[in-house]
């Protein structure tokens, strides 16, 4: 194992240079990314000589926001998450908390942060807390009385609870965005390439109180996302029959990693479909094991004991795990 694996998945060009072969070759388990991807419609054009209309961009808004459960003026559209995080952190100009396992961003994007061990002992002071909801690796999913809980006390302190729901999609059941609005200190976080299985058209969104959703809209400027961004985005929120469609297949799919990851000696944690993850002393060799075999997985540089394996998109990829394991 390198530390060219550990920062974050999908690096198949080290993977390449490290093991060997061609990206072809390759079984990418390394990222929480839905292998069955939607498909545009055929008819769908994408118009690049021009730059995006404002009406455009609030269309997209207003069906993501529809999708969301909440209000389209919280609703803002960012090329990604995870840029938009780090945004906040400089609008918000807060100490940051973050529980770890967690993504690495949680710990990045406040100029000043530090881990939170326990959500039971929170400091007594204003903090910007981000949390995975569900978290990732670990697929941990907060109740909805807890995360209610945490969000007062961040309140009666003058803080933030910064939820990252970019895995809310597979059950959008639990998710908080229908209870931002400008009375509470909540922030919330959604990404459309992890469910939707379209990563790299980087599209996001941020649900937040008026005010904040203000700053961040001037920080972004007039284009905060491209044309292909905001067709593509518009046609899949507004697909329910492949939404929901998706929802079920996942959990079927997961629900037979899981069967064949136990008879080869390994449980597993997580509640979201999409990834799964084992602990194990084993997990370094076990990294090395698959990645010889052209199967990429998602390691750990400060939990050695720890592996995250992506969904396999169909029974050949989950076989040809299997071989890899036994």
């Amino acid at each position: 194992m390198t530390a060219d694996f550990v920062h974050h998945g999908g690096r198949l060009g080290a993977a390449c240079a490290r093991f060997g072969g061609e990206p072809s070759a390759w079984l990418d388990l390394s990222t929480g990314i839905n292998p069955l991807p939607w498909r545009a419609p055929g008819d769908l054009s994408i118009d690049w000589h021009r730059l995006p209309e404002p009406a455009e961009l609030e269309a997209l808004e207003t069906v993501a926001a529809r999708h969301f459960g909440c209000d389209r003026a919280h609703c803002v559209a960012v090329a990604g998450s995870e840029s938009a995080l780090r945004l906040i952190g400089r609008i918000l100009e807060l100490p940051g908390l973050y529980r770890p396992p967690c993504y690495g961003t949680y710990r990045t994007a406040f100029a000043r942060a530090e881990p939170c061990l326990s959500l039971d002992a929170l400091p007594g002071r204003a903090t910007a807390l981000v949390l995975g909801h569900p978290n990732n690796p670990d697929g941990e999913a907060l109740g909805t009385d807890r995360l209610h809980a945490v969000l007062a006390h961040q309140e009666r302190h003058g803080g933030w609870l910064i939820l990252d729901e970019a895995f809310a999609d597979c059950d959008p059941r639990a998710s908080l965005a229908p209870l931002v609005d400008a009375e509470r200190r909540l922030i919330v976080l959604r990404s459309f390439g992890k469910f939707f299985g379209l990563a790299g058209l980087r599209l996001g969104f941020v649900v937040a109180p008026p005010l904040l959703a203000a700053a961040l809209r001037a920080l972004l400027g007039d284009w905060p996302v491209h044309s292909a961004a905001i067709r593509l985005g518009r046609a899949a929120y507004a697909d329910r029959a492949w939404i929901e469609q998706a929802q079920r297949q996942l959990a079927a799919s997961a629900a037979r990693l899981d069967a064949m990851l136990a008879r080869r000696g390994f449980p597993t944690r997580g509640s979201c479909p999409l990834f799964r993850l084992i602990v194990t002393p084993q997990a370094p060799a076990l990294f090395d094991r698959l990645a010889r075999r052209r199967i990429l997985t998602r390691p750990f540089a400060d939990r050695p004991d720890l592996l995250r394996i992506g969904l396999p998109a169909n029974r050949a990829a989950r076989d040809r795990l299997e071989r890899a394991l036994g």
